[in-house]
């Protein structure tokens, strides 16, 4: 206890231990002996007991000095007391020395920002429940990925990042874990749907770790987001398909002398029935009729076998269904090119390239349009093998008679197409090559009309040949679906 002037009056066993003075030394000290040199040099103690005597009571936390010269952090109370006649009789003073506890809070205050900075930076989303479920702990990577702050996640229900049915069997999840100890997540790494903020779904890799804290378990989740793999695992896929198709076109070079033979066996038969049929009628028997009637018969079987054949390899080129995408039509038909021209400059083919941005994009199953243009390119090549001029021009831009369609056209500088051939180009097994097996063209008109365009050929012996054909626009589509 200090008197108003602010000199020892009362000095406990206490005090002695804190700061090392005894009663006998302390008694008549003024209280600045008690303060460090610069707090002195700033006038510090007078100001503590004018606030004390202004307020009435003054709590603060500074540095005070023993005895031997050390300081301590004190929790400082000052209150002013007076008589009954309202006079100052002097201050009560209580101190605490804190300079361990503020030690081991500054301690765990560093320790909580370092975890807070590492965590602030693993790229995974971490989450920390407690053994009912409830958010402990929302790292910053979860806040970016779930779209929830900390804040307010912080004490819901986990189940707030999960899709159904997950959302409603957790809670069941851990009762029974609780009850069994048998783990099904825990420690195992699992893909599962999350649930953002906003009602989105998507793919998540989740692991998730034990822990005994002081009050139960706790769980720690890892939480990693697979939207980007899967949508680069359904790009390969994609691709892997394409080879595949890639494949399919590319077997037909083998497979040519195998459909020569598997078609020449009915055909052979029908010819071999029908000469059979045409010598019994020569001079007709009324009992050689059962004979001609199951010719007949015969010669019909074995030509229906033969379509069958020509309609298999159809269905092998141009794998039946259409998977109509929303496609740019310059990257496609560039993509085109660069598969169906290896080789041009070599063969002394000129080049010209000339597409419309605006003319796009187009809704069409992708790798049956690049089969198509590739198709066309090199029947380009080949037509201008002996022309003295070999350029190949490829265009693109709305079609000017059909409102809602983009063509395409692929010329060259060849020697054109017969009359006689060029009225039933798309016919199949008509074809200009010698050795061509008129498949080529009738395929591409079977994958154009698939994909709702239309495909016709320009010929002339001095301008070459030009072959056009159509695609339906994708933005016109997708204008007319939110119209609807």
């Amino acid at each position: 206890m200090l008197d108003p002037d602010g000199h020892v009056m009362i000095w406990n066993k206490g005090a002695e231990r804190l700061t090392g003075w005894t009663e006998a030394e302390a008694i008549g000290l003024h209280v600045v002996t008690f303060y460090p040199p610069e707090a002195i040099k700033a006038d510090k103690p007078s100001a503590d007991l004018a606030r004390a005597l202004r307020e009435g009571r003054l709590e603060l936390e500074d540095w005070r000095q023993r005895k031997d010269g050390s300081r301590f952090l004190a929790n400082i109370m000052v209150t002013a007391l007076y008589d009954d006649h309202g006079e100052l009789r002097g201050f009560a003073k209580i101190l605490t020395d804190i300079t361990k506890q503020r030690v081991a809070e500054e301690a765990l205050s560093a320790s909580e920002s370092h975890l807070r900075s590492i965590l602030s930076t693993v790229p995974d989303a971490m989450v920390v429940t407690d053994e009912v479920g409830a958010i402990m702990s929302f790292s910053a990577a979860a806040e970016a990925l779930f779209g929830h702050t900390a804040e307010d996640a912080l004490g819901q229900n986990v189940s707030i990042l999960m899709s159904m049915p997950d959302k409603q069997r957790h809670d069941g999840y851990l009762q029974r874990y609780r009850e069994t100890g048998e783990k099904h997540i825990i420690g195992n790494t699992r893909s599962v749907l999350a649930r953002r903020k906003n009602g989105e779904i998507f793919p998540v890799e989740l692991s998730v770790g034990e822990a005994q804290g002081d009050h139960g378990r706790i769980f720690t989740g890892f939480i990693r987001d697979m939207t980007e793999r899967r949508r680069a695992e359904e790009r390969v896929a994609e691709l892997q398909a394409e080879l595949i198709h890639v494949s399919r076109v590319s077997a037909m070079g083998a497979m040519a002398s195998t459909l020569a033979h598997e078609l020449n066996q009915p055909i052979t038969a029908v010819v071999n029935y029908v000469e059979g049929i045409r010598n019994l009628l020569a001079d007709p028997k009324a009992e050689e009729l059962p004979m001609i009637h199951e010719a007949l018969d015969y010669a019909g079987q074995e030509a229906l076998r033969a379509g069958d054949i020509v309609k298999h390899l159809r269905d092998f080129v141009a794998h039946g269904e259409v998977d109509k995408t929303v496609e740019s039509l310059p990257r496609l038909i560039n993509e085109a090119a660069s598969l169906g021209l290896m080789g041009a400059k070599n063969d002394g083919v000129a080049v010209s390239i000339d597409l419309d941005p605006e003319a796009s994009p187009v809704l069409v199953d992708k790798v049956q349009i690049q089969q198509l243009l590739i198709n066309l390119i090199r029947n380009a090549i080949e037509a201008m093998s002996d022309s003295a001029v070999r350029k190949l021009t490829i265009t693109s831009g709305f079609d000017p008679e059909q409102e809602g369609f983009v063509r395409v056209s692929v010329s060259d500088t060849g020697p054109g197409i017969p009359l006689a051939i060029a009225d039933n180009m798309f016919g199949a097994f008509v074809s200009t090559k010698a050795k061509g097996m008129g498949l080529g063209l009738s395929i591409c008109r079977t994958i154009i009309e698939a994909n709702g365009g239309s495909i016709w050929v320009e010929t002339s012996a001095h301008s070459g040949t030009t072959f056009y054909f159509t695609m339906v626009r994708g933005d016109v589509l997708q204008g007319n679906e939110s119209d609807g």
